[in-house]
């Protein structure tokens, strides 16, 4: 069986680290992913994916990053069942990360009150060097 997930999104929130019973660090966040979808009204969609990380990894993602960083997760996903005060019994799914890369340039996360955008629409580029068509590349640097 695989179960494996991959996503890219951006930091709803400053990330939580906290220290389990077992004396790990455990780091918990949610990102906001976009979807491919469109809402009824023509708007893009938004999925927003608990994620908790652990040790290192949780060390690292609670000191470099916050709020609106852009991040890929690399995990797998749980589901979990508890018990509510009320006595209900409720079901949540989230990202164990095995690991979280850092895809902001240094230097460049957004500010406190900056507006975050999610667009995953291409942007035009008016330098025709980054065409793909031709690459400037000896025959010896080709992986192929």
């Amino acid at each position: 069986m695989i179960n494996r997930i991959v996503l890219v999104g951006r930091l709803t929130k400053d990330p939580e680290l906290r220290k389990a019973n077992s004396g790990n660090n455990v780091c918990n966040f949610t990102i906001a992913v976009d979807d491919r979808g469109r809402d009824q009204d023509g708007n893009k969609t938004t999925s927003f994916i608990p994620v908790v990380c652990f040790n290192k990894t949780a060390d690292s993602t609670f000191n470099f990053t916050k709020k609106g960083s852009l991040v890929g997760v690399e995990g797998r996903l749980v589901q979990r069942k508890f018990t509510r005060n009320d006595g209900t019994t409720t079901t949540t799914f989230e990202v164990n990360a095995d690991s979280v890369q850092f895809l902001d340039p240094k230097g460049t996360v957004p500010s406190e009150g900056e507006t975050v955008t999610f667009d995953d629409t291409p942007s035009e580029s008016t330098d025709s060097s980054s065409s793909l068509d031709t690459l400037d590349l000896a025959d010896d640097d080709l992986p192929f």
